[in-house]
């Protein structure tokens, strides 16, 4: 089945399918939600008014048996941060619109009564209908009644409560094999898909296949490629205790934003570990490894249990763990994947709202520790809609607004993820460079300045930092088209088998012939479309820096502080 675009008009209320354009063949994923993004949307547009765009594509090798191949991305201007943004999760929405022949969807206008609407896709047909049934529901509930209506094998797409409000930090829900759910979660593309009015997308199972351009090579590349993922000792350690084996790590490097990021151990660490949680799970007949995505072989997801060995949540990831348990100061993993699930729930970014949450406890609304009061805050206020809830919903700049705050970790207004900068100074030329806002896995520096991957660059110099950003953020945009998971780039860094036998898989689909190289520039050109469309939004060099803090106060344990210049922040940008 050809590629193709969708094409939904909410103005008109209209849908099109059309062939794909020359220039937009080459990409998929993020390369193609930015291309696209920066074709068709002004950069000046109001990011929830009717010219902003919301592009939804999987990657290159989507739909095919590669191994961990079923990541689906989502683009648009962001509300939160005003830049370009493209956000990425597992599920089984990418494989199952690759199979359908569906290249892109793109979302545009608004509709011009008040109105929700829900959207079907299948092979033939793309059809809008009214949706009265499921505005103010949470997702869980868009999920069961969407599979009571269309059947449990239908892919869904959908926003909670925090994207029909248009919270800056709402995300955009995948359903995962198991009919739970995965997120789109930075940069409030929830709230865009809100804007436009569209609660839900399903998408109808097909029996179709990808055409694979060379079959055989094809199943020889992927037998290298999966060899040198399930052997590496990392993905290794991810299936066994999910990202949240980072916990120990990272407080040992003392780079664990602590208290709103005034320092950066927890005491409370190891009651939030990952492998304190491996044995929660276990003890609770939960599954210690599970997969986000059909054809997953790390693993890394899980699904945690309460006391009752009752289902809560899956996928509970480090960064999440991290935010509202460290820098909030909470050691209950009960308490923290309570309020994992109203998260996933209400439909809102893990990492954006409990940053916020940091900082309201910085402003006094609740105290540090209180993760109880996390919890209601999620219930009565966020999926309310008070007032306060709005403040938080729209993220910790918000936050930092209201209260007045002064320690507020952002980044084009997107909350710092769960490393230290001054702990870390790769990730923070991440931060700072990053097209998008704070985000680690923009360029996971992590991965060399702590894990050893790759080389070793020392976390607390300055030496070699760019480069190393520079590098992997190049690598990531190129992995991000692909479809693939981020976590193949542990075995990319270490094996030379594994990135040659990506690229004979992306050749054996299509045909083609790339190189390495070709690669390599792929990467490039994404981010230089993503910084041209910023710039033309009004971004300049000025607005890739941290906040003032990190290099007025010093990180306990260490007591270092963010000393990179402007100059050697700015000389990210120097390559062709």
């Amino acid at each position: 089945m050809a590629d193709r675009i969708f094409r939904i008009n909410m103005t008109e209320l209209t849908t099109s399918i059309e062939e794909v354009p020359a220039d937009w063949m080459g990409h998929g994923g993020r390369g193609l939600t930015s291309t696209i993004v920066a074709a068709e949307v002004e950069p000046t547009c109001h990011p929830l008014g009717a010219k902003n765009k919301l592009v939804i594509a999987p990657g290159l090798l989507s739909g095919t048996v590669a191994a961990n191949s079923g990541r689906i991305s989502c683009g648009a201007k962001s509300p939160l941060t005003g830049t370009i943004k493209e956000a990425n999760a597992g599920g089984t929405a990418a494989q199952m619109l690759a199979r359908l022949g569906c290249k892109a969807i793109i979302i545009e206008g608004q509709p011009r009564e008040d109105r929700w609407y829900s959207i079907l896709i299948d092979e033939e047909d793309v059809t809008i209908s009214e949706e009265t049934d499921l505005v103010g529901k949470g997702n869980f509930a868009v999920v069961e009644e969407a599979g009571r209506r269309f059947g449990d094998r239908h892919g869904i797409i959908t926003i909670g409560p925090a994207g029909e409000m248009k919270m800056l930090a709402a995300n955009i829900s995948i359903k995962d094999p198991d009919g739970k759910l995965r997120s789109c979660g930075r940069g409030g593309l929830g709230a865009v898909l809100g804007a436009k009015r569209v609660k839900f997308i399903a998408i109808a199972p097909t029996d179709a296949k990808v055409e694979i351009a060379d079959p055989e090579k094809f199943r020889e590349a992927n037998r290298v490629f999966t060899k040198a993922l399930v052997d590496n000792p990392i993905s290794q350690a991810l299936g066994t205790y999910g990202t949240n084996v980072l916990v120990n790590i990272i407080n040992e490097a003392g780079a664990l934003p602590t208290r709103n990021f005034s320092a950066g151990q927890f005491d409370g660490h190891e009651k939030i570990s990952g492998e304190t949680m491996h044995d929660i799970i276990v003890e609770r007949d939960g599954r210690p490894k599970h997969n986000c995505h059909p054809g997953c072989v790390i693993q890394c997801s899980q699904i945690y249990n309460d006391k009752d060995r009752k289902y809560k949540t899956s996928g509970f990831e480090y960064e999440s763990i991290w935010a509202m348990g460290a820098d909030c100061c909470v050691d209950n993993l009960d308490l923290i994947a309570e309020a994992d699930h109203l998260m996933d729930d209400i439909g809102i970014d893990t990492i954006e709202t409990s940053v916020a949450m940091g900082v309201a406890m910085e402003a006094g609304v609740l105290e540090f520790g209180d993760g109880e009061g996390i919890c209601r805050i999620l219930r009565e206020e966020i999926a309310a809609g008070t007032p306060l809830g709005r403040i938080i919903g729209c993220g910790a700049g918000s936050v930092g607004r209201a209260f007045g705050v002064t320690r507020v970790p952002v980044v084009k207004n997107q909350a710092i993820p769960a490393y230290d900068p001054r702990a870390v100074k790769g990730i923070g030329i991440t931060y700072a460079t990053s097209t998008q806002g704070a985000d680690h896995t923009m360029g996971y520096t992590i991965a060399t300045n702590i894990l050893g991957v790759g080389g070793n660059i020392d976390p607390l110099g300055k030496e070699g930092q760019v480069e190393l950003s520079r590098n992997l953020q190049i690598a990531t945009a190129a992995i991000d088209s692909t479809g693939m998971c981020l976590f193949i780039a542990f075995a990319a860094l270490d094996d030379a088998t594994c990135l040659p036998a990506l690229v004979d898989m992306i050749n054996a689909r299509y045909g083609i012939s790339l190189t390495a190289d070709d690669v390599t520039s792929l990467g490039k050109t994404i981010l230089k479309t993503e910084r041209a469309f910023n710039q033309a939004a009004g971004f300049t060099s000025r607005d890739d820096r941290l906040p003032e803090f990190f290099r007025e106060e010093p990180l306990p344990p260490h007591n270092v502080v963010w000393d990179m210049t402007d100059e050697e922040i700015d000389a990210f940008w120097d390559f062709s």
